[in-house]
């Protein structure tokens, strides 16, 4: 009876031992992969390409001045019809253009007062009328802009703005960059990490960040979640910055 008794002990301590190794062997690979789970590598990835504006938009306004509100804008209106022709000469049609409204405003000037200080004080009207141009045709207002000093110098009273060029595919833009950056953060993980025995495993989380539209040698110096965007040059550098995390496994 006794001999049983101690071989049933026996064969319970065994047992009890080899669950207790079992248990210690799961909870072990389990710490493992817990541990490998936590194990991650942050990078940015960049990438950027040549892109050129292929739309442009320029404004150019008329502006007179007048004693009283219905000379202001006869003079306005007498005067229109030479900006017109500027435009049209330059191979700028009217369907390229919008027309902003006319528009008669008091002409306000400050009077210096006897005692120090200035009164605002009307002398006469304002009046002023612009068109935006939008064209795909960038040399047609690249040339009208240039000329625009010499039509000034015979005294017409005609202003413009520096043109506006513009890229009209900025999102088909923006996804090709966002692949070829992803791909440059993987390869930047995987040197982060060759070193170390481990590899880069799935990706973790992305975000975008930054995405730049730079003059050609221009810098993207700033915040990683502005942007910058330059319409004042036809050809251009578009630039994307993305910022990920992988998983590293063992």
């Amino acid at each position: 009876m006794e001999k049983q008794l101690s071989y049933s002990m026996a064969i319970l301590g065994l047992l009890l031992a080899l669950g207790m190794s079992g248990a210690a062997f799961i909870l072990g690979v389990q710490a493992k992969k817990a541990v490998s789970a936590q194990q991650s590598v942050s990078v940015k990835g960049l990438a950027e390409k040549a892109v050129q504006a292929d739309n442009a938009e320029w404004t150019v306004t008329v502006s007179v001045s007048a004693e009283n509100f219905a000379q202001a804008l006869a003079n306005l209106r007498q005067e229109r019809p030479g900006l017109d022709m500027f435009l049209v000469k330059h191979g700028l049609d009217k369907t390229s253009w919008q027309e902003g409204a006319e528009a008669v405003t008091p002409h306000m000037i400050d009077v210096p007062l006897a005692n120090g200080g200035t009164r605002s004080e009307q002398r006469g009207y304002d009046a002023s009328q612009s068109i935006v141009v939008t064209t795909k045709d960038l040399i047609k207002v690249t040339a009208a802009n240039k000329d625009i000093l010499s039509v000034q110098a015979t005294g017409k009273p005609f202003t413009a703005g520096a043109p506006l060029y513009l890229v009209s595919n900025l999102e088909d833009v923006k996804m090709s960059l966002i692949g070829a950056a992803t791909e440059n953060a993987r390869n930047r993980a995987k040197e982060f990490v060759k070193h170390d025995g481990v590899n880069v495993g799935v990706m973790r989380s992305a975000s975008q960040g930054a995405f730049y539209i730079l003059p050609p040698g221009g810098t993207s110096d700033g915040d990683d979640y502005g942007g910058t965007y330059d319409k004042t040059t036809i050809n251009k550098t578009a630039k994307v910055v993305v910022t990920i995390v992988y998983n590293i496994e063992q």
